[in-house]
């Protein structure tokens, strides 16, 4: 079993309030769950107004298909239009049984 963590730090350049970025986050965390079956929260940057950190996290079967889904997740984050990327942080942990 590996378990795949995500950690994006984005930027939303045309948010004034935090109601327009809770917009833009509402957004990606809805499409990101129900696109690839994740748990997603925001994680820092809570009361900044153009600021976005999500934590972004799944378990796989093996490590072939946790760097394929890994992928697919950041390339959805990157691609997202109602943001930009400042940093993306992934990791893969192995758990052994």
């Amino acid at each position: 079993m590996k378990v795949g963590i995500i950690k994006a730090d984005l930027q939303v350049p045309g948010s004034r309030s935090l109601k327009e970025k809770r917009h833009v986050l509402r957004s990606l965390k809805d499409r990101l769950r129900s696109r690839f079956e994740v748990s997603v929260a925001e994680v820092d940057s809570q009361d900044m107004l153009q600021r976005i950190v999500i934590g972004v996290s799944f378990v796989a079967s093996d490590g072939k298909n946790a760097e394929s889904r890994m992928q697919q997740i950041v390339d959805y984050i990157e691609g997202f239009t109602g943001s930009m990327v400042i940093r993306i942080e992934r990791e893969i942990l192995n758990e052994n049984l």
